[in-house]
């Protein structure tokens, strides 16, 4: 941990566990005296920016962020990189899920804001007050005035709906799950490791110095190109091999790296 630059976590089954909503009492604690020591942290995530600032409040100024899986890159309050999709591509994968699964819910994350359909007041009440996402009602999510970052889906059946998804718009679009009840359709060829690696450049930091914290599909690209990649015990089976290190919490492990403890 000698030569340790940057810290990289995940959000949700990683630093948030249990469906939980706000990070532990002493999170920001413990990234604030590794910022004291020199080191960055960066918060890598499907959650969009406005969400991760309100989560870091304490430190939301003092930390970068790679949001959206991927879609966007953010340096001291500044996007240095963004990836959209076209929205014909958008469409496609709306539409191809939606007759796929009836009772899938959607919302699209674009640069201005998160959209969802304006008959879905139950699922726009529970991610503006359970998640905290700001959310923008419109009549269709198939007619926006903006492009796609990113489209989400609600669903119960993640395993197959992914595969269905990959079937239909696989060799156009990337998609992945991220989370128990969440499958995302991104840019084809992003992911949280693109978006990381524009911070990488930013700063003039080798992968070799960094840690990565993570739990689940959208967090491999990451493990695989840091140092130090760190899976939770919780982790999904088929992430676990992307680790060096297991941990039950972050913030456990943050603890032992400052004592000077942390090992396998």
């Amino acid at each position: 941990m000698e030569n340790l630059k940057i810290i990289v976590s995940d959000l949700d089954g990683t630093l948030l566990l249990n469906d939980a909503q706000s990070l532990r009492p002493n999170t920001c604690e413990l990234i604030e005296k590794f910022l004291e020591r020199g080191i960055y942290f960066v918060a890598a995530s499907g959650r969009p920016y406005e969400n991760l600032q309100r989560l870091f409040e304490p430190i939301k100024n003092k930390i970068a962020y790679v949001t959206d899986n991927g879609c966007q890159s953010i340096v001291d309050g500044k996007i240095i990189y963004r990836a959209k999709m076209s929205r014909e591509l958008g469409q496609k994968a709306i539409k191809a899920i939606t007759e796929h699964d009836k009772d899938c819910k959607i919302f699209a994350a674009c640069s201005s804001t998160i959209y969802a359909q304006d008959d879905e007041k139950d699922f726009i009440k529970m991610m503006s007050e359970v998640v905290g996402f700001k959310i923008t009602p419109v009549e269709s999510i198939l007619n926006l005035p903006e492009d796609y970052m990113k489209i989400s889906i609600y669903n119960n059946h993640v395993d197959a709906n992914n595969k269905f998804l990959k079937g239909v718009v696989g060799d156009e679009l990337t998609v992945q799950t991220s989370g128990s009840v969440w499958l995302d359709v991104i840019p084809k060829g992003t992911n949280k490791a693109t978006a990381f690696e524009k911070i990488l450049d930013y700063w003039k930091i080798s992968p070799d110095n960094c840690m990565m914290f993570g739990d689940n599909d959208n967090d491999k690209e990451i493990l695989s190109l840091v140092g130090c990649p760190v899976v939770m015990k919780s982790a999904r089976e088929e992430i676990q091999k992307f680790g060096k290190y297991t941990t039950d919490t972050v913030e456990n492990a943050l603890i032992k790296i400052l004592e000077g403890s942390f090992k396998k």
